[in-house]
């Protein structure tokens, strides 16, 4: 049988194993990406540079398996007054007896349920003299206590 000189060179989803996904907002190169079958949301956020810094990782899915088609997006923290006090505070250390969760937020390694951890625990001892006192906190380990050390101050 004669071969067609009509042959497709893309191929529908599922027959050549890539996918083709749209990946936007707070990453650092967005665009449309083909990705092997069975890759993961984090597998495209990484192929579009990784996050911003203002990235809300939180609000995706990254284990989240990739369909064909679908636009991924990254969305980015809200800049509200808290959280321009935070950009700015990444210029210098934040205090530690004045800072809110959304400034403890912005240190790699403090989420959400950590930085409502050391408020407690600040509130909990009437201040805290020094950031070493933090490893007392639950959740804060020695990556974590390096990087408040860089960020804060007493």
């Amino acid at each position: 049988m004669p071969r067609s000189p009509w042959r497709c060179s893309w191929s529908i989803s599922g027959q050549g194993g890539d996918l083709v996904v749209d990946v936007t907002g707070a990453v650092r190169r967005p665009g449309v990406y083909r990705m092997p079958a069975g890759s993961r949301v984090d597998d495209a956020v990484t192929r579009a540079g990784g996050p911003i810094g203002k990235a809300e990782l939180e609000a995706v899915n990254l284990a989240a398996r990739l369909a064909d088609g679908q636009q991924v997006v990254v969305p980015a923290r809200p800049a509200t007054g808290a959280t321009a006090a935070a950009a700015t505070a990444e210029e210098g250390p934040i205090g530690l007896g004045t800072a809110t969760a959304e400034q403890l937020e912005e240190i790699d390694g403090i989420g959400p349920v950590t930085a409502g951890d050391i408020i407690k625990f600040r509130d909990e001892h009437g201040g805290l003299s020094s950031v070493d006192q933090l490893d007392r906190v639950p959740g804060i380990g020695p990556a974590t206590m390096e990087a408040l050390r860089a960020r804060l101050q007493p």
